[in-house]
């Protein structure tokens, strides 16, 4: 009883989280409400006794992300400024996608076909149990798709600095 209680508790933050992150017209109070739901997950990982992905949920996500994002506004100078309002297309093109996604996890979990075992058996040396595994993964046969993404991440802080800077900041007296 008590895990369930846990579960339902941790699930529910991390819900009112994500709506905050959503529903928060301050961008400062949406980008800390980000962070607890990240936070929020990686205790639901925590729970399910997968701690790598919770540790770097933490690190990477609500560690690095939320304070990139944190800098971004701070850098574009919105100062946790007021959103523009949505258009009615916009936020209705939104409730039927949300609607469409709840109906589909409503069909899903209707068919009741679950079950707790794995279907294959997770040999005990693998790469989901074995982290100097992973790290040998990641850094051999990913090592590619790894620097692509940080070049990736590197031309997106480069085209922020490049937009936030204002006309006429070039010119030094």
């Amino acid at each position: 009883m008590p895990a369930n209680f846990l579960f339902y508790a941790l699930s529910t933050v991390t819900l009112a989280a994500a709506l905050g992150v959503v529903l928060n017209k301050n961008a400062v109070a949406s980008a800390l409400s980000f962070f607890v739901c990240l936070c929020g997950v990686a205790a639901l990982f925590v729970m399910l006794d997968a701690y790598l992905p919770a540790f770097l949920l933490i690190l990477v996500y609500a560690g690095a992300v939320v304070a990139l994002f944190l800098f971004i506004i701070m850098l574009l100078d919105m100062g946790g400024g007021d959103r523009k309002p949505l258009k009615k297309t916009t936020a209705a093109a939104a409730l039927i996608t949300a609607a469409l996604l709840a109906a589909g996890v409503v069909s899903v979990l209707s068919r009741g076909k679950f079950s707790t075992e794995p279907p294959v058996p997770i040999p005990a040396g693998s790469l989901f149990t074995d982290l100097k595994l992973y790290g040998a993964k990641l850094f051999t046969t990913y090592m590619l798709p790894v620097q692509l993404v940080g070049f990736l991440l590197l031309i997106a802080m480069l085209g922020v600095i490049v937009l936030s800077k204002k006309q006429g900041e070039d010119k030094k007296p």
